[in-house]
């Protein structure tokens, strides 16, 4: 186990500024640093091929056997120990997961004209829905994510967990032109619509293919909705007259990948 440090005064310079990176986004875009929340997080990051800068621990932890393989897994990273107060000043959870892992935020690496399966996300604001949409696109396959201005903050605690490592399989682009991905993407980019079109499920999802998706109450901007190629709805049953946005998500990426695996056999 690497050497423990131990800090149990909120005086400390270290914690300090370890607070303003948990509550502030715009400490985090400014250090390029965000806090993974328990050990899922951690070893999702490490799969990725990773390293932790810092660890944290609180009380606890120490009895923890799945906190415990993974300190050992990564004897070179410092290792702090805070007060339980102290760590639960640094979490949203109500129960403390008992680790916390400082990381840099990873570079995006797929330009938008180089990617073949991706999704555009215009002011998704509810970090639960945001972060179940890169969740679901890192599992349907998806290869970047391109997010607006106007989007919850992508490296904030509640989208990484809602994310469950997501995160760390595709490549995220923050604050990004949505307008201008959509117009270099080298392939058809779809976008669901409630007024009549093609049903999702009679199109052919195998080529180079974007999903965009719009805000939770507005929807798709028009403006947006002018630059995609194809429209679809998703049939329905019932009254029901939409789905949530990370649901429809879902639907559709799953269905692109459906095709695509099918089309492989």
């Amino acid at each position: 186990m690497p050497t423990l440090k131990r800090i149990s005064s909120r005086d400390n310079p270290s914690f300090k500024e370890w607070c303003k990176l948990a509550g502030s986004s715009r400490h985090r875009r400014k250090t390029g640093q965000t806090w993974l929340d328990g050990a899922h997080l951690v070893k999702a990051y490490i799969a990725a091929g990773k390293i932790p800068q810092q660890l944290l621990i609180n009380e606890a932890a120490s009895k923890d056997e799945e906190i415990s393989d993974l300190i050992e897994q990564l004897p070179d990273v410092p290792l702090t120990s805070l007060d339980d107060v102290l760590f639960n000043d640094l979490t949203e959870l109500k129960t403390p997961s008992g680790l916390l892992a400082l990381i840099d935020l990873p570079k995006p690496h797929v330009a938008p004209s180089h990617s073949h399966f991706c999704v555009l996300l215009e002011d998704i604001q509810d970090p639960g829905n945001l972060g179940s949409i890169l969740r679901t696109a890192a599992g349907a396959g998806c290869d970047a994510a391109f997010v607006s201005t106007g989007c919850a903050d992508v490296w904030s605690p509640k989208v990484l967990r809602a994310a469950m490592g997501g995160h760390f399989i595709m490549s995220i682009h923050e604050h990004v032109d949505l307008f201008n991905v959509a117009a270099v993407f080298e392939g058809t980019v779809c976008a669901t619509t409630l007024q009549p079109a093609a049903s999702l499920y009679d199109i052919s999802l195998t080529g180079n293919i974007a999903f965009a998706f719009g805000n939770e109450g507005a929807g798709l901007s028009a403006e947006l909705t002018n630059l995609c190629r194809q429209l679809v709805t998703i049939p329905m049953q019932g009254k029901v007259e939409s789905l949530n946005v990370a649901a429809a998500a879902a639907i559709c990426l799953f269905e692109a990948t459906r095709q695509r695996q099918k089309l492989i056999k």
